[in-house]
């Protein structure tokens, strides 16, 4: 075999990795989008598409370990090339999770659509749209390497962090204001928390 048809298949490599990535965060993306989606129209048959399609996440989360490990164990990369599957490994260990974390508000939609709806969702959604703002732009920032953008990621999750506080604070307020409820708000609150 040559030298530039190894070097082809092992540029080939690190392409499918960079293109399997960004498909895994599309898959989870759009997971985000119907969970929320099925939480604010209280969309059961949503929420339970969203939890059985959870499989195809997994799958390829696995199929792109693979992948990483095999280029690790065979071409043996160096500098960038080496970062760059090393940081593809973290990325979609956590997309993974993400995913699951879309899965649990589905289940959680699933108990909330049983009991009458507490109040609209207003800053949920707007968190949800954040944080797929901030998931896209971090996948773009790791495909381009482009430091400006994943600086910029980190300063828009400030924006998450104070929209979670103030949502936190309005569901302690609401428990205040509305005693029946309590129990129901902390035990919802307290599985999202456990995922």
């Amino acid at each position: 075999m040559s030298d530039t048809h190894t070097i082809r298949q092992y540029e080939e490599e690190l392409r499918q990795i960079k293109e399997k990535v960004l498909r895994l965060g599309g898959l989870v993306e759009e997971g985000i989008a119907n969970s929320i989606k099925a939480l604010v129209e209280r969309d059961t048959q949503l929420a339970e598409r969203t939890i059985e399609n959870d499989h195809v996440v997994n799958g390829l989360e696995v199929e792109i370990d693979e992948l990483c490990l095999k280029v690790l164990a065979l071409r043996q990369p160096a500098a960038s090339d080496l970062r760059l599957i090393t940081t593809a490994v973290k990325i979609i260990t956590d997309l993974e999770r993400i995913g699951d974390m879309a899965v649990n508000v589905c289940e959680r939609v699933m108990e909330l659509n049983d009991e009458p709806p507490l109040k609209p969702y207003i800053d949920i959604p707007r968190m949800a749209v954040a944080a797929q703002r901030m998931l896209k732009e971090s996948l773009d920032a790791f495909v381009n390497g482009d430091t400006d953008l994943a600086t910029k990621v980190l300063r828009e999750d400030d924006f998450v962090d104070d929209l979670n506080r103030q949502i936190f604070r309005e569901l302690l307020t609401f428990m205040m204001e509305e005693p029946n409820t309590k129990g129901k708000v902390i035990r919802h609150i307290k599985q999202a928390l456990e995922g």
